[in-house]
């Protein structure tokens, strides 16, 4: 497995935890009272950056482990890994203009900040899983 795709398959793992975690987050926080009366924004950050971190660290140790198996292939790289790296970055764009979309129709009609912010941190979420998961069939079916 190249480096791209040990990436790839780091934020499969990660993305659906971290909004797992945050939605479980907001939803005792708010206790059974309304959603738009919780602290979403520390919430939102922590869960991002903890996502982050997570997606580095299990990359790296992945890494690590695959070195110490392959010292030559753990790394590298080819023009294939860099078609499937932009195919993948497209279907990720096409999920964020639909969650940027989204967010517009939700300003358009006067939305509360809560269901704006989280209708955008929704749409990255789903790009990033979806992209992922097109990065990782791209692996293992090729590209057409």
């Amino acid at each position: 497995m190249v480096y791209e795709e040990r990436n790839a398959w780091a934020g499969l793992i990660v993305s659906p935890i971290a909004l797992v975690v945050y939605v479980v987050l907001v939803l005792q926080q708010a206790g059974g009272g309304p959603l738009t009366a919780v602290d979403w924004f520390p919430l939102m950050l922590w869960t991002i950056g903890g996502g982050i971190v997570a997606t580095i660290v299990i990359s790296v140790v992945w890494g690590i482990l695959a070195g110490m198996k392959d010292p030559d292939g753990a790394g590298r790289s080819d023009i294939r890994d860099r078609d499937i790296s932009r195919m993948g970055g497209r279907v990720e764009q096409a999920f964020v203009v639909i969650a940027g979309l989204g967010v517009i129709a939700l300003c358009a009609v006067g939305a509360d900040v809560f269901w704006i912010a989280n209708t955008m941190y929704l749409g990255f979420a789903v790009s990033a899983l979806v992209g992922g998961i097109a990065r990782v069939i791209a692996y293992r079916r090729g590209l057409v």
